[in-house]
């Protein structure tokens, strides 16, 4: 029998629910290794993962086996879970319904990386408003502003 081979690169972004900052500082690495298991155990490659205070960058190397919805879904709902548990905020914990998923070419992977890493960075330049709205453009994703994340800038 056959293998299968792909070479699949996306970029997963989502946000914490009403955009407000709740992924604290002193706690986003040990959510970045946290996403990352969950990442491995669906037999995905984490390339690089990013929490900024409000959102969250992926870059996964993805299976064709995998369902990009199921995938997202399971990651939202069991990091909700832990964030929760760890009682990291004074409220509830929740990611934001929705989410961006971008295709990358193998000759992208080093340049996606570096972008996810230096969120920081990015950020004392652009909102996340104007990043996000600019992967929508670099894409060619239609788009009407109504239906996108909940903006509160």
């Amino acid at each position: 029998m056959a293998d299968t081979y792909s070479q699949i690169y996306l970029q997963f972004v989502f946000t914490v629910k009403n955009r407000e900052s709740l992924i604290p500082r002193e706690n986003k690495e040990e959510l970045h290794k946290y996403i990352s298991g969950l990442v491995r155990n669906r037999k995905a490659k984490m390339l690089a993962i990013h929490c900024m205070p409000d959102h969250v960058h992926l870059f996964v190397g993805f299976r064709p086996v995998l369902s990009i919805s199921d995938f997202i879904k399971e990651l939202k709902v069991e990091s909700n879970e832990f964030v929760n548990a760890q009682k990291w905020t004074k409220q509830k914990f929740a990611w934001q319904e929705g989410y961006g998923v971008f295709s990358y070419s193998h000759s992208h992977i080093n340049s996606v990386i570096q972008y996810i890493l230096n969120q920081e960075e990015h950020h004392r330049k652009r909102t996340f408003r104007e990043e996000y709205h600019d992967f929508l453009k670099k894409f060619e994703v239609p788009f009407e502003d109504k239906h996108l994340f909940e903006f509160f800038e």
